[in-house]
């Protein structure tokens, strides 16, 4: 009888400890990293979505591109949503990220803004041209210019060609590299420029009035949910991505952003 009470007891401990393990993990707040701009926008809006599904999420806005990696590595972040496929895959390589792929988000077609002249053609001899100083994005620009005719770059070069690739350049441009962030506040500076999306909207650019040429919407650089590989079957992920993927957020994107922002998804 009282190894039958005993194990009662220990049943109904083991039970209680599991309600309570389910709870903590349910009540969960999983810290997602961002850039702002856009991708806060959307993201504050899938925190509505997510929170109906009973997931909490609590967005960390960054200015740049190194940081919201190196805090989810740190575990100072359970994800972030901000970078492309190519830009991670450099990332894991450089740094050895155990990082994988949740689900893919949106896509921002990169455009070239220029205060100073009107179309790509106008651009004379040696004007100086801002590019991001990060392989995938510099890279991805110098293909852009290239297939507006612009440069001309090694064939092996591919998706991370960098200004040493280029070897045909009419115009003799000068290419300045800058981090990403810095581009849109150069402008002044610079002839013309390569400004990532998110970053141009955050600076008051709207790249379908504002820029002098665009990249087309059928590229390989659409951004992504990155998670750490330990984490990629919890299920607060599919949680996510499902919150992210629903019909609320396409809405939102394709009224917000009136296609300067397209979904990836």
């Amino acid at each position: 009888m009282l190894k039958r009470s005993l194990l009662q007891s220990l049943l109904a401990v083991s039970l209680a400890v599991g309600v309570s393990g389910q709870a903590l993990a349910q009540d969960k707040t999983i810290k997602i990293g961002v850039t702002a701009g856009p991708h806060a926008q959307i993201m504050e809006q899938v925190k509505k979505v997510a929170e109906k599904d009973g997931l909490n999420l609590k967005i960390v806005e960054f200015s740049d591109y190194v940081q919201p990696n190196a805090a989810l590595q740190s575990g100072e972040l359970d994800a972030n949503s901000y970078q492309h496929k190519p830009y991670l895959d450099a990332q894991i390589k450089d740094r050895g990220y155990k990082f994988a792929v949740a689900g893919n988000t949106v896509n921002f077609p990169i455009g070239l803004y220029s205060k100073k002249v009107k179309s790509l053609d106008a651009l004379k001899e040696g004007a100086r041209f801002g590019i991001p100083n990060d392989p995938t994005n510099g890279g991805r620009v110098l293909l852009l210019l290239q297939a507006k005719g612009l440069i001309k770059l090694k064939e092996q070069a591919g998706l991370k060609a960098t200004p040493l690739d280029v070897v045909a350049n009419p115009k003799k441009l000068k290419f300045v590299e800058l981090d990403a962030a810095q581009l849109p506040r150069s402008l002044d500076d610079l002839d013309a420029a390569a400004v990532n999306t998110n970053f141009a909207i955050s600076a008051g650019l709207n790249p379908k009035r504002d820029s002098i040429a665009m990249e087309s919407a059928d590229n390989p650089y659409v951004n992504i949910l990155v998670v750490r590989e330990a984490d990629k079957g919890q299920p607060w992920v599919g949680q996510l991505v499902k919150a992210y993927h629903s019909e609320a957020i396409r809405r939102f994107i394709d009224t917000q952003f009136q296609g300067s922002v397209m979904p990836g998804f």
